[in-house]
C-alpha cells in the first residue's frame, strides 16, 4: 500500500502486468495479466459447463451466463470474501470491465450485421403493428410502475433519467437472443419466426434511440443544454457515418469476390472502425457500444464481405469475451440486498408489468391483425424475451448512477425470469402445423411412375467429405435401363447454430428475396 500524502488515507498500489514468477517470491494473483487469464478461463468454464447442462432444456445460452454471472459475484461465491479478494480484487475490476466492453463493442457490431436494414422499409403491417404494441405499452406501463419504485427503493435519483432508462429496459426485445431461441427451436424460417424477426429487427432500433436518449438525459450535469448537445451530436454521427463510412464499405464489399478469399486489409479496416466508431460516441457522451452497433447496421450485408468478418470475429468474442460481461454483470448484482416482502413484492411487480404489457399488448394486436391464436401467444412469449441487451442498458444505467443496488439486482433477476420461460412456453403452446397432405403421395412410388419419367433426386450433403459415398449412392440408383434418366437436386446443409452466419445464411434465403 502508498500513502496518497493525506495522513490516515491510503490507495492500492497499481498492479503491473506480469510478475516473475512463483519462484522468485511472487504471486502471480497480485499481477494483472495472469490475474486476467485466471478470470477468463474460469468464466468460460463455468458458463460453458452450466451451458451444457441447460442443453437438454433448449435454454439459450445466455442463460447459462447470467447464472454463471451470478454465481461467481457477491451473490454466490462471492460471499466468501478471501475467494474474492483473491480472484476478483477490486483494482482488477477496471481490467476485467475494459476487456469485457471491447468484446462486447464487437459482438454488437456482430449483432448490427445481423439487422438488415433494408428489411425494416419492407417490414409488413402485421410486424410493424406488433413491434409498435410491443414497445408503447410495456414503456408506458414501465414507466408508471417506476413510480412506485422510485418512491420505495430508489429515493434521490433523478427522476426523468430513472424514468426513461426503465422505460427503455422493460420495453426492449433481444434480437440476437431472439435470433438463437427461433434457431434452436427450428422456427426460424416459420411464420411465427419471420414475424418475431421482423418485428424484434424494429423494437432492437427503437430501442437503441430510445437508449440513447436516455444516456443524454443521465448525465451529472444539470444544465438542460447538454443533453441536447449529446443528443444533437449523436445524431450527428449517425449522419455522417450513413454518408461516409457506408460508401467506403460498400467499395470494399465490391471488390470482394465470391470464391475468393478477403483481403486482410480490408478485414483490418472494419475492426478498425469498430473502435473508432466506439472512440467518437464514448467521445460524445453515449456509449461507445452505440458507435459499434451503428456500424455494424451500415456493413453491407450482400456478398462475402460480411461473411469473412462473421468468419474471423464470431467465435472468439462470443466464447472469450462475451460471458466477461455477464460475469462483469453479476458482480454487480448481489441477490441479498432483495430483503423482505416489500424488495420481493417490487421483484414480482416489475416481473407482471413487463410480461403484461409485452405479453398482451403483443397478443391483442395479433388476433386484431386475425393471427391464430397459438401463433399469438407463441408471438407475445418470444417478444418478452429479453438477454444481452437488457444487461446493457441496465449497466448503463448503474454505471451512471440511475439504478442502485437494489434495483439492478431486481432488474437483472426480471430478466433471467423473462428469457428463461420463452423456450418451454413456446414449445407448450405452439406446435407448427404439418401442412403435408398424405392422400398427395398415396402413390408417389418408383412402381407406378412410367418407364419414361425421370427419377429426381435431392441429395443432401453437409460437408466435402460426404460428396464420394452419396456420388457412389447415385450411380447405383441409377439403373441400368436408358429410359427416363437421372435428375439430381443438391443441397449444401448447414446447422442453424448460435453463429450469426447462420442466422445471415436465412436471411438470404427467404422467399422472393425478402429477409422478413
Amino acid at each position: 500500500m502508498a500513502l496518497n500524502g493525506t495522513a490516515g488515507h491510503t490507495c492500492p498500489s497499481p498492479m503491473k502486468a506480469t510478475s516473475n514468477g512463483v519462484f522468485q517470491g511472487d504471486n502471480p494473483l497480485d499481477f494483472a495479466l495472469p490475474l486476467a487469464i485466471l478470470q477468463i478461463c474460469l468464466v468460460v468454464v463455468v458458463t460453458r459447463g452450466l451451458a451444457f447442462l441447460l442443453r437438454p432444456l433448449r435454454q439459450p445460452r445466455v442463460i447459462a451466463e447470467i447464472i454463471g454471472g451470478i454465481l461467481l459475484g457477491p451473490s454466490a461465491l462471492g460471499r466468501n470474501k478471501s475467494y474474492l479478494a483473491a480472484i476478483f480484487p477490486p483494482k482488477s475490476i477496471t481490467v476485467l470491465d475494459t476487456l469485457a466492453n471491447i468484446g462486447l463493442m464487437f459482438f454488437l457490431f456482430l449483432a448490427g450485421l445481423e439487422l438488415d436494414t433494408k428489411s425494416l422499409s419492407r417490414t409488413g403491417k402485421k410486424a410493424l403493428s406488433i413491434a409498435i404494441a410491443g414497445i408503447s405499452l410495456p414503456f408506458t406501463l414501465g414507466i408508471g410502475s417506476s413510480f412506485i419504485l422510485r418512491a420505495t427503493i430508489a429515493k434521490g435519483v433523478n427522476a426523468t433519467s430513472f424514468l426513461v432508462f426503465m422505460g427503455v429496459a422493460l420495453s426492449i426485445t433481444a434480437f440476437p437472443v431472439l435470433a438463437r431461441i427461433l434457431a434452436e427451436l427450428k422456427l426460424l424460417t416459420t411464420d411465427v419466426g419471420r414475424m418475431a424477426m421482423s418485428a424484434a429487427a424494429v423494437n432492437d432500433v427503437a430501442a437503441w434511440i430510445l437508449l440513447a436518449l436516455a444516456i443524454a438525459l443521465s448525465g451529472n450535469n444539470l444544465s438542460p443544454v447538454v443533453p441536447l448537445w449529446v443528443f444533437l451530436s449523436g445524431s450527428g454521427f449517425v449522419i455522417c457515418a450513413y454518408l461516409i463510412i457506408t460508401k467506403i464499405f460498400n467499395w470494399m464489399g465490391w471488390r470482394c469476390h465470391e470464391g475468393e478469399p478477403v483481403d486482410e486489409m480490408y478485414i483490418c479496416l472494419a475492426l478498425a472502425s469498430v473502435l473508432a466508431a466506439g472512440f467518437v460516441t464514448d467521445t460524445i457522451g453515449i456509449h461507445a457500444l452505440f458507435g459499434a452497433f451503428v456500424v455494424g447496421i451500415l456493413f453491407p450485408k450482400e456478398g462475402p464481405y460480411a461473411g469473412a468478418i462473421v468468419e474471423k470475429v464470431e467465435d472468439f468474442v462470443s466464447g472469450l469475451f462475451l460471458p466477461l460481461y455477464f460475469v462483469s454483470s453479476g458482480l454487480k448484482t448481489n441477490v441479498a440486498t432483495i430483503q423482505g416482502i416489500q424488495s420481493w413484492g417490487l421483484l414480482a411487480l416489475v416481473i407482471f408489468t413487463v410480461c403484461f404489457g409485452k405479453i398482451v399488448g403483443t397478443v391483442v394486436v395479433s388476433l386484431i391483425c386475425k393471427i391464430p391464436i397459438s401463433e399469438a401467444l407463441a408471438l407475445g412469449f418470444l417478444m418478452n424475451s429479453k438477454g444481452l441487451v437488457k444487461l446493457i442498458v441496465l449497466n448503463i444505467g448503474k454505471d451512471r448512477k440511475v439504478l442502485n443496488d437494489q434495483t439492478f439486482a431486481i432488474m437483472v433477476l426480471m430478466a433471467f425470469f423473462t428469457t428463461s420461460i420463452t423456450t418451454p412456453v413456446v414449445m407448450g403452446v405452439y406446435k407448427p402445423a404439418k401442412r403435408v397432405n398424405k392422400k398427395n403421395y398415396k402413390h408417389r412410388t418408383i412402381e407406378r411412375k412410367s418407364l419414361n419419367t425421370q427419377l429426381r433426386i435431392l441429395v443432401c450433403f453437409h460437408s466435402s467429405r460426404n460428396i464420394p459415398s452419396i456420388i457412389n449412392l447415385m450411380e447405383s440408383s441409377r439403373g441400368t435401363e436408358k429410359h427416363g434418366g437421372l435428375f439430381v437436386y443438391a443441397m449444401h446443409l448447414m446447422e442453424l447454430s448460435e453463429r450469426s452466419s447462420a442466422i445471415l445464411m436465412v436471411h438470404k434465403a427467404r422467399k422472393n428475396g425478402l429477409p422478413f
